[in-house]
């Protein structure tokens, strides 16, 4: 069984930072993609950024910048670090992971984590 777990999301202000973590439990796909998705309310789930074969990255155009994905194969751990939060960042993040290949379609993710809260105030 595959398990995704998301950490490190609080109520910061403007501005402000902060780390998510994603710890992933027995998948093998470790060194395949790992990502970063977002959803706030109302709006569909997309994509933040995502990380191949733990060193090839990409970025949302509205994060570029701002947001940096990172990931520690051998803690089993991608990070997302949130640099000049801004009130439209404020989503519940999901951390998934496919294999092969990465991809912005969130559907062809298999494995997702319950999300974290992330909330940004002006």
């Amino acid at each position: 069984q595959v398990q995704l777990v998301e950490s490190g999301g609080d109520s910061v202000q403007a501005g402000g930072s902060l780390r998510l973590s994603c710890v992933y439990f027995t998948y093998t796909y470790g060194r395949d993609c790992m990502a970063w998705f977002r959803q706030a309310p109302g709006k569909e789930r997309e994509g933040v950024a995502f990380i191949y074969n733990g060193d090839t990255t990409a970025y949302a155009d509205s994060v570029k910048g701002r947001f940096t994905i990172s990931q520690d194969i051998a803690k089993n751990t991608v990070y997302l670090q949130m640099n000049g939060l801004k009130p439209e960042d404020t989503a519940i993040y999901y951390c998934a992971a496919r294999a092969l290949v990465c991809s912005w379609q969130r559907g062809s993710y298999d494995y997702w984590g319950q999300g974290t809260q992330v909330a940004v105030s002006s």
